[in-house]
């Protein structure tokens, strides 16, 4: 008797919810995707509990057919492919028809949808089951409440983390849907506090207002760089506005939020050493591309895709970064650094998650035409606490035929929320031409004044003074003489009086000698000598005399610890560690002479303003601060004795 046999189907599907209902947040992503695929201009997400008790996403798009409502909640069912044809040429942000099928076999799932704005289905599942079907009226759009996740397979919330992670995930969620489709209005509320509200007017800026804050926002880049087949564009943030992570760097593709590491890294690159050692810029970037040349049909969640031609996006997002870059200048104002606010960015752990409130209800669908003020913190939470009846309870009929809801607040446009809150100074662009910004004044002309404590120089020129940290400007200018060096190999080597022996275990001895043409690239040879060893009879005339053998080594260092290093890369690294090892320290005190010398270099160097692993060479005390920090400049009162 044969063993293999066909699973049942409501095995089946808990397995693919498996695959792709991993957490709450992943039910929030699934259902929006395909409020946005059925072209909604506004999304309400309700979550109580993180989403484990109930999430609730409500929309104005098309609507679900009467007759397709039961056949949506089957395994693999969809109307956006037809054929093999469809599946390379995705244009929607679903497509597999697995979503609803995975999602109501572990929740009680309730739909309620219109495609006509007269009548509506109102249907009820628990494990895929259908439990009821009824006749309602609402307006045109989709409501889904999911209850109760997990209830069948208690064994995946053993994987489900804190409710604060949890929240974090489904915020960060919205965040890049809403980054993805600034034409789409999106609201995020939790136990009736508003964690994400953007206005919906295609906006990408103020759309990041609401995300990041207004302040980082208006401070952000925008470029553009395109070639026939792909179109770059975007915000990024100022080499001082940093997070130590890359999670803030957000890759949509045609508005899919993807993870793409090379990408990822172009961005970084774009900003070369102006960014400090281990820090990590904000950016969104928007590519558009020909949906024939991605394959986004490689991973479950769809986050993860395989490119055509990656390298080429990479370069263009890379050189659109680095030109805006270079028009600007990018000195830092120190008063305003020491007075810089925190970031009013959201933090998950602010929530508090005691004395839960119970959001049992499906809440009022949105309308094209109902506009509505944003209701303050206080009457938010007001809402909350009276929803409380049970959804049974939440649909009546009445005369007229149209339902009656309990909270129609809640639904209402916020179109009018950006006009207050987020209201950011954008940059005028046109489709047809990349972005023109003016060209700044330049790099200062520094007079020399005088040395502080052997670390700093203090300089001035007509918009004021400056303070200059001597070891990061003579790291910058070391630092472009030595990348013209080391980029420049050439036959001119010292030749060693004593040859330089290196040993090294049999698995490194292997991947030196595989990468011999590495190091060779910067004139840097070795003779095998014997199994494990290596002899070094002459080096580069850009060495730094008596520190051959240690420069050497770490060169080595830099092949061994990453194996896929490429020949610009090393490059760059050893030209950062030659600049280091020869600039002045701190505490070290110089002629007037050295100073003067110093900052005429500086002045021409192609980047001034950092220092090769980020750091701000200089930073400026403009007239105005001083005039501020003098007293000079005073708001105007009357300062009259009263008599």
């Amino acid at each position: 008797m044969g063993v293999i046999h066909e699973l049942p189907v409501e095995l089946s599907n808990q397995i693919a919810a498996g695959e792709v209902i991993e957490r709450p947040a992943s039910v929030v992503k699934e259902l929006v995707e395909n409020s946005i695929d059925a072209k909604a201009t506004q999304i309400l997400i309700t979550v109580a509990q993180s989403g484990l008790k109930s999430i609730e996403v409500n929309d104005n798009g098309n609507g679900i057919n009467a007759d397709d409502v039961e056949v949506a909640f089957m395994p693999h069912t969809t109307s956006k492919i037809a054929n093999d044809r469809d599946l390379f040429n995705i244009k929607t942000l679903g497509f597999r028809g697995e979503a609803l099928a995975s999602i109501a076999s572990i929740s009680k799932l309730t739909v309620l949808t219109s495609t006509d704005g007269k009548s509506a289905v109102r249907a009820k599942f628990s494990g895929n089951e259908l439990v009821k079907k009824e006749t309602f009226a609402r307006s045109v759009g989709t409501t889904m409440l999911v209850e109760d996740l997990f209830f069948n397979t208690p064994a995946r919330l053993k994987y489900v983390k804190s409710l604060h992670t949890e929240l974090n995930r489904i915020v960060d969620i919205v965040d890049r849907l809403a980054m993805g489709y600034p034409e789409i209005s999106f609201r995020l509320i939790h136990e009736g506090k508003d964690l994400v509200w953007t206005s919906g007017n295609d906006n990408l800026q103020q759309t990041i207002a609401g995300i990041y804050g207004r302040s980082i926002a208006s401070h952000m880049f925008q470029f553009e760089n395109s070639d026939p087949d792909y179109q770059i564009k975007g915000f990024f943030s100022k080499p001082d506005t940093t997070r130590s992570n890359r999670s803030y760097i957000s890759l949509i593709l045609n508005g899919r939020y993807i993870r793409n590491f090379q990408l990822t890294n172009a961005v970084v690159r774009g900003y070369g050493s102006k960014l400090m050692v281990a820090r990590y810029p904000i950016a969104v970037i928007d590519i558009k591309m020909d949906p024939s040349l991605v394959d986004i049909n490689v991973h479950p969640t769809k986050q993860e895709v395989r490119l055509s031609n990656e390298g080429h996006i990479g370069d263009l997002i890379s050189q659109g970064i680095k030109e805006r870059l270079s028009k600007q200048n990018l000195i830092p104002d120190a008063v305003k650094n020491l007075n810089r606010k925190p970031v009013d960015t959201y933090k998950p752990e602010q929530i508090s998650f005691e004395d839960v409130e119970t959001i049992d209800k499906i809440s009022e669908p949105l309308t094209q035409t109902e506009v509505a003020q944003p209701k303050s913190q206080s009457e938010l939470e007001s809402k909350a606490t009276q929803q409380t009846e049970p959804i049974e309870k939440e649909f009546v009929t009445p005369t007229d035929g149209m339902p009656i809801f309990s909270d129609p607040e809640h639904l209402k446009s916020w179109d009018e929320r950006l006009k207050k809150e987020a209201q950011v100074k954008v940059v005028e662009h046109s489709d047809q031409a990349p972005v023109k910004e003016p060209q700044p004044s330049g790099f200062p002309d520094l007079r020399y004044i005088g040395q502080i404590h052997g670390t700093y120089l203090v300089a001035e020129s007509k918009d004021g003074f400056y303070l200059v940290d001597q070891h990061a400007a003579q790291e910058r200018v070391n630092y472009e003489y030595y990348r013209k060096a080391i980029g420049r190999v050439t036959q001119d080597q010292q030749k060693l009086l004593v040859p330089i022996v290196l040993d090294y275990p049999n698995s490194e001895s292997i991947l030196i000698r595989e990468k011999k043409p590495v190091l060779e690239s910067i004139g840097l040879y070795l003779d095998d000598f014997g199994q494990n060893s290596f002899v070094v009879n002459t080096h580069p005339t850009w060495f730094v005399q008596g520190q051959e053998e240690s420069t050497i080594k770490e060169m080595i260092d830099y092949v061994l610890n990453d194996s896929k290093i490429s020949v610009a890369s090393f490059r760059e690294k050893n030209a950062i560690m030659m600049s280091c090892k020869r600039a002045i320290k701190a505490n070290h005190h110089i002629t007037d002479q050295e100073a003067i010398s110093l900052l005429h270099n500086l002045t021409k160097a192609e980047n001034p303003y950092n220092c090769p692993h980020g750091r701000p060479v200089l930073v400026e005390f403009s007239n105005k601060d001083l005039e501020k920090m003098f007293k000079r400049i005073q708001d105007p009162h009357d300062t009259r004795e009263s008599e």
